[in-house]
């Protein structure tokens, strides 16, 4: 008996251990990425920190696989059709020079960004993809930035107010624009689905 008590005493004691370790999930983040080219670190950088503070984060495409613009290759959890982003904390979307050619006009995601905004979850975007906020029209009168590109910077002056700036927030809308500035980024959005 004695044999079979004391391994069971030492599993509950490590089991508990290893349960009072384990982090409480605060919510879901989905972010998106282009099938080509979307930029590596701005999926990865803002993705560890989702995670470090309690996200769980799951990765949305046009594709199952996706490859960045410096050779990351991603299996994503979700083609774009299959989310329901009711069910997400934020939507963030993530630049590239893939952006400009699989997201900027594609009516799934056009059509998720209005319906995050509308249910009052934080959305945001980075680099080039801001210009997705924009065609969505949820940057009508509101501040925003996306990267030093002059067709984006044009597209964004049409429907908002354009801040040549790092990292601006308006309301529940977080845009930012380069990846030197993914940390600021993520930091700021977590700010947001915390308010």
């Amino acid at each position: 008996m004695k044999k079979i008590v004391l391994p069971l005493v030492v599993l509950l004691i490590l089991g508990t251990c290893c349960v009072s370790e384990k982090k409480e999930e605060k919510g879901k983040i989905l972010m998106i990425i282009a099938p080509k080219d979307f930029r590596d670190e701005e999926l990865s950088v803002p993705e560890e920190i989702f995670e470090k503070n309690g996200y769980r984060v799951y990765i949305a495409s046009t594709e199952k696989e996706a490859t960045g613009m410096l050779g990351k290759r991603v299996s994503v959890d979700y083609l774009l059709e299959d989310v329901d982003i009711s069910e997400y904390d934020a939507l963030v979307i993530v630049g590239g020079s893939g952006s400009r050619y699989y997201l900027w006009n594609n009516r799934k995601l056009i059509d998720m960004v209005k319906k995050a905004y509308n249910e009052d979850r934080v959305v945001a975007a980075i680099c080039l993809s801001p210009v997705v906020l924009a065609n969505s029209g949820i940057l009508k009168g509101k501040e925003a930035t996306v990267f030093p590109d002059p067709e984006a910077v044009s597209i964004l002056k049409k429907y908002a107010i354009y801040k040549n700036e790092n990292v601006v927030v308006s309301g529940r809308i977080v845009t930012a624009s380069s990846p030197k500035y993914a940390k600021n980024f993520a930091e700021s959005i977590l700010e947001k689905i915390s308010e």
